[in-house]
């Protein structure tokens, strides 16, 4: 994908403006395609057996975890349930090794004003309480 895109901008550069827009065209063509396959990534990844109450948001992109959150978020309060258990990990096999997902969930609770607490025997387990 960025190699049409820096194909296509060095054609424009030397006034081949044909063959620039069709070389950006295969790079949008490919970035709407991996897009697409992160989406059904994401799905594949979340689509595991999880308990009631508890959501595993491991090997998510942050805005997928932060989604897949909400959605089980509005469930559960739906259900009437007092609380919800975020798997978020530690984030060990992030870049850096600095959890991502973990310090989004937290400032999407704060704005939510939902109290979310560090499981004590699980730093990579969020526990929200819904009520």
């Amino acid at each position: 994908m960025a190699q049409y895109y820096r194909q296509g901008h060095e054609a424009y550069q030397q006034g081949q403006r044909a063959l620039a827009k069709q070389l950006s065209e295969k790079g949008s063509g490919h970035k709407r395609k991996m897009e697409r396959l992160n989406v059904e990534a994401g799905a594949w990844i979340f689509r595991g057996d999880h308990k009631p109450g508890e959501v595993d948001l491991h090997g998510l992109y942050v805005k997928e975890a932060v989604m897949y959150a909400e959605d089980a978020i509005e469930k559960a309060q739906s259900r009437g349930d007092l609380e919800i258990r975020l798997l978020v990990g530690k984030g060990l096999h992030s870049d850096g090794q600095v959890a991502k997902i973990k310090p989004a969930l937290e400032e999407l609770m704060k704005r939510r004003s939902l109290p979310a607490d560090v499981d004590p025997d699980n730093a990579g387990l969020l526990i929200i309480r819904l009520r």
